[in-house]
């Protein structure tokens, strides 16, 4: 199998849009790339795998479109669903992602779905279908929370509730041993023993049989496929995965990579003259992979006639037949928004009609209904969070008085915050870096008050830096270490999360499926804080759960009046409102470099590491933070990790292409970067040191978890921050720049700020003109729909 003409993609991976509500199409679209893994680099050297696609799956899945080695090699995937889609407002990147876009929680491995009989599946989705019908007809009687949670989510709920029962400890899903859970506490308590981080481990991938391999990789051979893919279609498809193959070879198209003319070639060498291209096997399929590359750019849902459009640029001669069967086969739900969904008509309605023409209120403007497509994943995760947070706010006791805490807050932001907190049970609190104390305050006030207040944060520089602030360790997890149990309160007798307030901080960061794990995780009663900055980038995953929550208006907001200090907090302030200002910095805080090309942009930027900062600000290299737009090009990560490491710590990559001392990232699951530092390596795996927290990476897995990490892309960036930045941005990267980006990457440095300049006026035009660009989504309506009466109007 070969690609076909016109197949090959550019060079040029970018931070680019991701968020276009267009359907995800290869020819010019700003799709989301993942690094493959081996199986992925032998089907790429094989024509089997979509070379824009088998990039390296890093936190941020961006728009990495770049052909294939001539040796067949492309980079190692990280994570085989890790989407950051890079959009002009912060959609995921694509580098780090394959299909499953996965919440930020548990490192526990996805298990291999088992396939069940065709018509068992079908009776599956049909009676989804059903109850999704019927809970829109009758509000009061909701699903219950994350009852159809599939893929990552599915698994995190799994896990979740494997801790609630007893069965297994957190520590359980852990390759190394943890130490014992502390013991569940049902009430609450003012204070509480400090707790030492649980080393982390990569999860271990489910092993797949060797006679289910075997079978995968006759079908594979038959087909023309590499007999790489065989285990990553057992882990996609299940251990049914041969015979699925034979029977519907555009199966083929839900493992990471494939694309549409890969799995035609496939099923004609399969099948013969007995396909075509209105087959309902390929039709379907068709449908499934545009709905999974929407949500590798954010998206939950995707517009009917984006998603005909798409269909019909891959030679479906009737796309409607198409989206209505696959519709009726359970590959999509079909959904409405605007107007009545099910407009109800009298007979006299009737017959005036009939008479005249025309209904009575024919004059009176109708607003349109727009008919959505999305995967059954999304739409549970959605509806399940959606009443969870209708929960919170309706379950809280409003009754709490806190006016003394408020009165001793340390600013007016951080007194509203606390006063809003005590009568609601879910609050939205926005602000930039300087407002992260505000919730430390409120954290702080709630411990004295008795309660017991946790922070979560997506990185453990963000649980760092929030310890620091409330200044007791014991009160900031991460949102993976809260879920698996590694860290936080455990659970009360009920197995809910043994906490009365919750504090989410770079809530942007949240994507819809590890929402709805972490709602569902909340007894009823407690409080829930989402707290974050707006301008950021958004969520690795599907979804926009802090803009939605925000833009439904379902709880009370609390705007933070707290400013980012200094010259970089002046120029990122700009940033947020479209203005690309000139800022006074007598102390060089920012410091703009020019550059001509993409060469000298990679000179000046190891110069910048390496001395010029270390120098004059007495930064050490290994506390500088190198940012770029895209992971490929002539100045992208790939580029900048070259040369960096050549220049701060040169060696043969014995480990694997590893070093000891060598700077990477390590992606432990789906959606979550966590930056560490090369320690030593040996038949158990590779050691990192991830911010103080040991690492064993499995030898399998360190080519498709583990990449350099001098130099990242915003998105990989996103919630953490270093002493000094130095932010990356060639000629080429123009078009990968909005104002989310730009925002987003300004902001990492808390001393420093470099700016290696070389995109002319593209950089204060993106700024002013490249506003962040809305995901397609349907939590919103959802969360203006529930029964809320103390939301704020």
């Amino acid at each position: 199998m070969t690609a076909l003409p016109g197949e090959t993609p550019g060079t040029g991976g970018t931070d680019t849009p991701q968020d276009a509500v267009s359907p995800p199409d290869e020819a010019g679209a700003q799709e989301p790339t993942a690094d493959a893994d081996p199986a992925s680099d032998a089907a790429g050297a094989a024509g089997v795998v979509d070379p824009a696609s088998t990039e390296a799956a890093e936190p941020d899945a961006e728009v990495e479109v770049e052909a294939a080695s001539t040796e067949g090699a492309t980079e190692a995937e990280v994570g085989s669903a890790d989407t950051e889609g890079a959009s002009a407002e912060g959609a995921p990147e694509a580098e780090g992602a394959s299909a499953d876009t996965e919440a930020a929680s548990v490192d526990a491995a996805s298990p291999a779905p088992e396939l069940s009989e065709a018509q068992a599946e079908l009776a599956a989705q049909r009676e989804l279908r059903e109850r999704i019908e019927q809970r829109k007809a009758a509000k009061a009687a909701p699903i219950a929370a994350g009852a159809g949670l599939s893929g990552t989510a599915a698994d995190l709920l799994a896990a979740v509730r494997a801790v609630e029962s007893g069965e297994k400890t957190g520590s359980a899903f852990f390759a190394s041993p943890a130490p014992a859970q502390a013991p569940r506490r049902p009430a609450p308590a003012a204070a509480q023993p400090p707790r030492t981080p649980v080393p982390q481990a990569a999860p271990t991938p489910q092993s797949a049989s060797p006679e289910a391999l075997e079978a995968v990789r006759a079908v594979l051979v038959e087909g023309g496929a590499p007999e790489a893919l065989a285990r990553p279609a057992v882990g996609a498809l299940g251990e049914q995965a041969g015979e699925l193959l034979r029977t519907d070879p555009w199966q083929l198209l839900a493992l990471p990579g494939v694309r549409p003319e890969q799995a035609d070639g496939f099923a004609r060498a399969l099948l013969g003259a007995d396909c075509g291209p209105d087959d309902g096997r390929r039709t379907a399929a068709l449908v499934g992979w545009v709905l999974e590359r929407a949500a590798l750019q954010g998206h939950t849902a995707l517009d009917a006639g984006d998603v005909r459009a798409a269909l019909a640029e891959r030679a479906v001669s009737d796309p409607d037949a198409a989206v209505r069967e696959a519709v009726e086969e359970g590959v999509a739900l079909l959904f409405q928004e605007g107007g009545d969904e099910e407009p109800e008509e009298t007979e006299a309605d009737a017959e005036e009609t009939d008479e005249g023409g025309l209904a009575p209120d024919a004059d009176t403007p109708r607003e349109p209904v727009r008919v959505l497509l999305g995967l059954d994943r999304y739409a549970l995760a959605e509806e399940s969070l959606a009443d969870g947070l209708a929960r919170l706010v309706n379950t809280c006791e409003k009754a709490a008085d806190w006016a003394e805490a408020a009165a001793a807050a340390p600013s007016p932001s951080a007194a509203e915050l606390i006063r809003t907190t005590a009568a609601a049970g879910l609050v939205a609190h926005s602000g930039g870096e300087a407002a992260r104390a505000e919730p430390a305050a409120l954290i702080a006030a709630a411990r004295g008050l008795g309660l017991r207040a946790f922070g979560a944060a997506h990185s453990e520089d963000g649980r760092r830096r929030l310890a620091e602030a409330t200044g007791d360790p014991d009160t900031a997890v991460t949102l993976a270490g809260l879920l698996s149990g590694a860290q936080g309160p455990g659970r009360d007798e009920d197995g809910a999360l043994a906490l009365d307030l919750l504090v989410v901080l770079d809530a942007p960061q949240l994507d819809v499926e590890g929402a709805a794990v972490l709602v569902e995780a909340l007894a009823d009663g407690a409080r829930l804080v989402l707290s974050g900055d707006p301008g950021v980038l958004g969520s690795a995953g599907a979804g926009r759960v802090f803009s939605d929550v925000l833009a439904a208006r379902t709880c009370p907001q609390v705007v933070s009046r707290t400013p980012d200090p200094g010259p970089i907090g002046e120029l990122v302030s700009g940033i947020g409102i479209g203005e690309l200002n000139q800022v006074d910095a007598p102390g060089k805080e920012v410091v703009i470099v020019p550059v001509r090309d993409a060469g000298e942009a990679v000179h000046r930027t190891v110069q910048l590491v390496a001395d010029s900062v270390p120098r004059a600000f007495s930064i050490p290299a290994d506390e500088t933070q190198v940012i770029t737009v895209g992971h490929g090009g002539a100045a992208g990560t790939r580029v900048l990790n070259e040369a960096l490491k050549q220049r701060l710590n040169p060696g043969p990559g014995r480990f694997g292409g590893f070093d000891p001392g060598d700077r990477v990232v390590h992606v432990p699951a789906p959606g979550r970067a966590v930056p560490g530092v090369v320690r030593s390596a040996d038949a158990e795996g590779l050691h990192l040191d991830c911010g103080g927290v040991p690492v064993v990476v499995p030898q399998e897995r360190v080519e498709s978890s583990v990449r350099h990490g001098w130099a990242l892309s915003a998105h990989q960036a996103a919630g953490m921050r270093w002493p000094a930045a130095v932010v990356v941005l060639p000629g080429d990267a123009a078009q990968g720049l909005s104002r989310p980006w730009v925002y987003t990457a300004f902001g990492r440095g808390e001393r420093h700020l470099s700016v290696v300049h070389g995109v002319d006026q593209a950089l204060p035009r993106a700024v002013a003109q490249v506003p962040a660009q809305e995901r397609t989504t349907r939590l919103r309506p959802l969360l203006e729909a529930l029964p809320t009466p103390d939301a704020a109007s």
